[in-house]
């Protein structure tokens, strides 16, 4: 839905645009050449005059919205665009009815139509929570944490991260050996899905600390798992200009693991802040519809780790 309306946005703009532009250099000269020939006749009234000069009401919109279309289309275009999350996934980072802002311009800067590169930015780095076209339907928006960076080796076994960093630009430190990453118990049963306990934990992901979820009593659907060539089943070594991406939810979220890299240019931009988050009923005898919101959680608004 979200390209859908960003091409509905771009056309809005050009058509208001060109419309402003057709006035400019077409109607607007036919009525004032229209009002000299009235007035060479006769005198004209104030009025009579108006009524003349007056633009159609189809011209006089499009003149009106014309800046603030633009201006929404190059904010959500190139700089700032909302999302809500609908999912589970990312849970503890990301709850159902968190709205956030993605940074668009973190990443590569593309047209909003044909998501063509218009300028080159930074690339997304280990631990970024990341929003990205689904691999398998562009149409569809996913958000996940970016893991695994080109050339990097990674196997996820028995609910413990291991990534063997590729070495980047000379790097001899730090790279080139399969480590698991450190993890530290935080709480159980904290959250449920369905009627499975869970674990809450925080992960140390190179520079970046952030907690994740496991269900220990939920094994590993290895059979849905992606199958690349010369890898074991739980392994995944990235190719170059693609990335490997899980959700904090790692028990309760389709991912890099089921349907494999993530493009470079399917990356959209960096989720960095919580802007708006809704609480919903949970309660199944509740009169309320499940999307309409009982609270705000205001403690969650801020940026995102």
């Amino acid at each position: 839905m979200a390209g859908y309306f960003a091409i509905f946005l771009v056309l809005l703009t050009l058509a208001c645009g060109l419309l402003w532009l057709l006035d400019a250099l077409v109607l607007a000269p036919k009525r004032k050449l229209a009002l000299a020939s009235a007035q060479a006749v006769t005198a004209l009234p104030e009025d009579a005059q108006q009524d003349i000069l007056k633009e159609p009401a189809v011209i006089e919109t499009a003149k009106s919205i014309f800046p603030l279309v633009a201006g929404i289309m190059i904010l959500r275009s190139f700089l700032y665009e909302p999302f809500q999350i609908p999912t589970g996934s990312m849970i503890p980072t990301l709850l159902v009815g968190d709205f956030i802002l993605v940074e668009k311009f973190s990443y590569d800067v593309k047209d909003p139509v044909w998501r063509k590169t218009l300028w080159h930015n930074n690339l997304p780095e280990r631990g970024d929570v990341a929003v990205f076209k689904y691999p398998l339907d562009p149409r569809l928006d996913y958000i996940k944490r970016v893991i695994g960076l080109p050339g990097d080796r990674i196997i996820y076994r028995e609910k413990q991260l291991y990534i063997e960093q590729a070495c980047q630009n000379g790097q001899t430190s730090g790279c080139g050996v399969l480590e698991p990453l450190p993890q530290a118990f935080q709480a159980e049963a904290e959250y449920f899905m369905g009627t499975m306990p869970q674990r809450r934990y925080i992960e140390q992901l190179g520079d970046v600390s952030h907690n994740i979820l496991t269900t220990p009593m939920r094994p590993e659907m290895l059979r849905d798992y992606y199958r690349q060539p010369n890898t074991a089943i739980d392994e995944f070594i990235v190719p170059q200009g693609h990335y490997f991406v899980m959700g904090d939810n790692r028990d309760n979220s389709q991912d890099s693991r089921h349907w494999g890299f993530v493009p470079a240019d399917n990356m959209v931009g960096k989720a960095v802040f919580i802007w708006m988050s809704f609480e919903f009923s949970e309660d199944p005898n509740s009169w309320l519809p499940r999307w309409v919101p009982v609270g705000v959680r205001f403690g969650r608004l801020g940026r995102i780790r």
